[in-house]
């Protein structure tokens, strides 16, 4: 079992040796909501209505007038992005520009890199570790085939993936493009451990929905789903809560069920659970699901996840009684992708 305590410990020495794992973070989500949407205006917007609408909104999200904190952020910082003619010209021709003030882990690109990313070159002595299925795949072809129909077909649009153009979609498309980079930013953490590490990625879990992942390796057999809802999310009563997420979506029991589900297919028990999300859509670096002692599901940041694969879950060392070769040929021979 996995003490949770035990484990927060654990992941607190790992990050006073590297202090910048807590100040990465995401800053550019296509699932986030643009600044338009913060301000509650279209994108059409006369520079006057912009200004208006950033005006009552400062003063109703103000914390000394029964505002909270991280609203009246977000509203600054959209108007940091919009509110002038210059910036909102920038923005609104796609360059990803930081608000002023963002850390210096934010990402000041001035070009997308929401496209499909190749794999980065690595030495021969450091092989990756072995992949299987196609993370994000389904995702970017749902997005691509609804930003055509989204533009019209037969219109003739040089780069779906254009930040501009992106932006300018409509929340749900542009949720489906953050589901594919999630999944595809996992499968490259996985992928830079090495070769004691296996991923199985969108594999089917009989009538539940697919598992995202299946990661096997030293510190034992996990079961995840990775996630951005362009927001932040936190834990209640055992399910995760957010502006993001859609009414009646419930990652943690999705997840819980689709684990079990492959369990009875494969015989193979899962050493944890995870829901990876970015690292600013959530307070504490791993938050367990569930009040139990040894809870084995947890919400977990991206930088963390290398951590906890490695064996944070168990303290570094090989998980107990796991048999890396057998498990790995049980699940090649009952895993089928979709």
């Amino acid at each position: 079992m996995i003490d949770v305590e035990r484990l927060h410990r654990i992941c607190a020495a790992a990050f006073q040796r590297a202090p910048g794992i807590l100040t990465a973070h995401m800053t550019d989500s296509p699932a986030a909501a643009t600044p338009y949407e913060v301000l509650g205006v279209s994108a059409t917007a006369s520079t006057d209505e912009l200004r208006r609408a950033y005006r009552r909104l400062a003063r109703e999200t103000h914390p000394d007038l029964g505002g909270t904190p991280e609203r009246f952020r977000q509203v600054q910082l959209a108007w940091e992005l919009i509110g002038t003619p210059e910036d909102r010209a920038r923005y609104d021709t796609g360059y990803r520009a930081v608000p002023r003030g963002a850390g210096a882990g934010d990402t000041p690109s001035g070009s997308s890199s929401w496209a499909p990313r190749p794999p980065r070159p690595r030495p021969e002595s450091k092989p990756r570790a072995r992949a299987y299925g196609h993370p994000g795949g389904q995702e970017r072809v749902e997005f691509l085939d609804l930003m055509r129909e989204w533009v019209g077909r037969g219109t003739d649009v040089e780069d779906l993936y254009d930040p501009a153009l992106v932006r300018s979609a409509p929340a749900e498309i542009r949720r489906v493009l953050a589901k594919a980079v999630a999944e595809e930013t996992t499968a490259r953490i996985v992928s830079e451990l090495g070769i004691a590490f296996t991923i199985w990625s969108n594999v089917a879990a009989g009538r539940e929905p697919e598992l995202d992942h299946i990661v096997l390796g030293p510190g034992g057999l996990f079961a995840i789903n990775s996630e951005d809802w362009g927001a932040p999310v936190k834990l209640v009563k055992g399910e995760l809560s957010g502006d993001g997420l859609r009414h009646g979506e419930e990652p943690a029991r999705t997840l819980a069920r689709s684990s079990r589900a492959f369990q009875k297919i494969s015989r193979v028990p899962f050493t944890a659970q995870l829901i990876v999300v970015p690292d600013d859509a959530l307070a504490d670096a791993v938050s367990p699901i569930g009040r139990g002692r040894h809870s084995t599901a947890f919400v977990v940041r991206r930088s963390v996840l290398a951590h906890v694969l490695r064996g944070g879950l168990a303290g570094g060392a090989q998980a107990p009684g796991i048999d890396v070769f057998a498990i790995r040929a049980q699940i090649q021979q009952t895993a089928k992708f979709v």
